[in-house]
């Protein structure tokens, strides 16, 4: 079984949830990211960054949590920056067009800066 763990944060004044992914995200870790994004999205919290600096691996099912949420998440004057991200998980997201679509920093303090004041 392939490993995967996500964790959370909150950061206060600037009103953003991050949340950290590390191993596979993959058809059956993807439900845990939703879980997470909708847990976030509920609480009001529609500026969000994921952290993909300890991912080795994404599928599609992976990449298809983001499309869930982005059009929600857009619509609350909100948005879903990626951050952080392996080659080899870029690659994916590059392959299927994901760049057009989604902000995408090399830091997490990137993605934070980017964005505007609350």
């Amino acid at each position: 079984m392939t490993s995967f763990s996500i964790t959370s944060e909150y950061m206060e004044p600037s009103n953003v949830s991050i949340i950290h992914v590390a191993g596979y995200l993959d058809a059956h870790t993807a439900p845990e990211l939703e879980k997470e994004i909708r847990t976030s999205v509920r609480q009001g919290r529609h500026r969000i960054i994921v952290d993909f600096g300890s991912l080795e691996y994404i599928s599609s099912a992976g990449l298809g949590v983001f499309m869930v949420f982005i059009e929600e998440v857009r619509a609350n004057k909100g948005d879903i920056k990626l951050a952080a991200m392996p080659t080899k998980v870029y690659s994916v997201f590059d392959l299927l067009g994901f760049p057009v679509l989604f902000s995408i920093y090399e830091q997490v303090d990137d993605a934070l800066a980017a964005f505007p004041a609350p």
